[in-house]
């Protein structure tokens, strides 16, 4: 028996679609993963058995071999967990297929069958809407940053059982807002405040208008610190494409915080 879903893993900041071949046949019971799998994907064979069992759904107890194409991208991160699951559950029969072509899965599991929260829903979100996929399902609590993503339906679920109940028509997810935008901070300084120093404000003029980096050099009290300081102030705004860059980095690192968009520029002295 066969199944295919479709996954998202990470390479570095960007979202991979990845094809999730599951193939139950003869054999003593195992489940053996192949297609270049990196260690924390390795490790999900029992997490992602013991999830199902837990569950309530039933692991087939035969031999279980699972295939991630491209077989050339290493896949990284737990967020193949669920991809993993639906396509053993699909193989098995227990999950219709129509609408497997549509849909992407990317979260990690529990053994007790839940869906936590897994950095990088972002990017998974941005590369199932640039394969013109229909929606995304991801654990519940990254559900609003992934519907930061215009396009997109995404299925936010807090249980494996829920998305099996998704796929068979008798649950229905709640629906999802996207995160609110986070406001500019007020900056505590301005550039505006400076007296004198016209060839060094010159430069970090220069520098904001065209993003450039910016060396300051001088004696101690010349002023380094304090123009730097007030650098910030004259950035432009960041456009949507920037903001949902910035929000990509950050959810991949786990520094998200709050699902909507980054309004920051970011910005290191």
């Amino acid at each position: 028996m066969y199944g295919r879903v479709i996954g998202v893993t990470l390479a570095g900041v960007r979202g991979r679609l990845v094809w999730v071949e599951a193939h139950v046949g003869r054999g003593l019971p195992a489940l053996v993963l192949t297609g270049l799998p990196g260690a924390a994907v390795t490790d999900s064979r029992d997490r992602v058995r013991a999830s199902v069992e837990n569950a309530g759904l039933a692991w087939p107890l035969r031999r279980v071999v699972v295939n991630l194409s491209p077989a050339n991208l290493r896949k990284e991160g737990p967020g193949m967990d669920l991809a993993i699951a639906m396509g053993v559950l699909a193989a098995s029969a227990q999950v219709p297929r129509d609408r497997l072509d549509r849909f992407a899965f990317y979260g990690e599991l529990s053994l007790r069958g839940g869906l936590v929260p897994t950095p990088g829903a972002l990017p998974a979100a941005i590369a199932a809407a640039r394969a013109g996929l229909e929606g995304l399902v991801v654990p519940l609590a990254n559900a609003p940053e992934a519907a930061l993503v215009e396009g997109l339906a995404v299925v936010g679920a807090e249980r494996l059982q829920d998305v099996a109940g998704f796929l068979r028509g008798s649950w229905s997810p709640p629906p999802v807002r996207a995160g609110s935008d986070a406001a500019p901070e007020p900056h505590a300084v301005d550039l505006a405040e400076v007296r004198g120093q016209g060839r060094a404000r010159r430069a970090l003029e220069v520098a904001a208008a065209g993003g450039h980096n910016l060396l300051l050099v001088g004696p101690p009290g010349a002023g380094k610190t304090m123009l730097a300081r007030r650098l910030p102030t004259i950035l432009p705004a960041l456009s949507r494409d920037e903001a949902l860059e910035v929000t990509q980095l950050r959810s991949v690192a786990g520094l998200l915080g709050r699902p909507g968009l980054v309004a920051a520029r970011p910005f290191r002295a």
